[in-house]
């Protein structure tokens, strides 16, 4: 095979792997039933007129399956960063102790579940339609090339298997998630 369609197959297979990534990343913000401190990773706080995320001024643990634990660097922190929890949307209600911030993680609602379910499933279409996108890109590049009509031919085919490859990977993906959502 060609170097240059090499090359082509190996960035299209790259940009695949970084739609799968970036799946990952955004799965584990949604939640699935138990506490994980990752449920905090977007929340941003008013850090002496800076908008810094809570993991970069405080521990942030989950002392047991319904509770997140955050203790701040600065205790006097503790009013912004309860304020930083409820204006994110999380549906969390923070209290604190004077010495950290508690949060108790609600169990799910059957309803609260399938909303969690749609929003996956629309991430995981979201990752398909970037694989679609790299392919298209992969496909545009190899013609580009200008090699022979076989190869070409065999490129596609090559570029269309990892398509499949990746999207597969993108439903079972979703398929964990969605069992573990829907775990009671």
């Amino acid at each position: 095979m060609n170097e240059e369609v090499t090359f082509i197959l190996e960035a299209t297979k790259e940009n695949m792997q970084n739609a799968i990534s970036h799946l990952e990343k955004e799965l584990v913000k949604i939640r699935a039933g138990k506490a994980s401190p990752s449920m905090l990773s977007s929340v941003m706080v008013d850090y002496y007129g800076n908008m810094t995320p809570l993991s970069q001024m405080s521990n942030v643990n989950t002392p047991d399956a319904r509770t997140i634990s955050v203790q701040p660097w600065e205790k006097q922190m503790i009013p912004q960063i309860e304020t930083a929890i409820l204006n994110s949307n999380l549906g969390f209600n923070p209290m604190n102790n004077g010495e950290m911030v508690i949060i108790n993680v609600p169990p799910l609602t059957e309803e609260r579940r399938k909303q969690l379910v749609k929003q996956a499933k629309a991430e995981a279409e979201d990752a398909k339609v970037s694989i679609r996108s790299a392919r298209q890109e992969g496909n545009k590049e190899v013609k580009a090339v200008g090699v022979s009509e076989d190869l070409e031919k065999n490129a596609e085919i090559d570029i269309q298997e990892l398509t499949n490859e990746f999207s597969s990977r993108v439903d079972r993906i979703l398929e964990v998630k969605e069992a573990e959502i829907m775990k009671v």
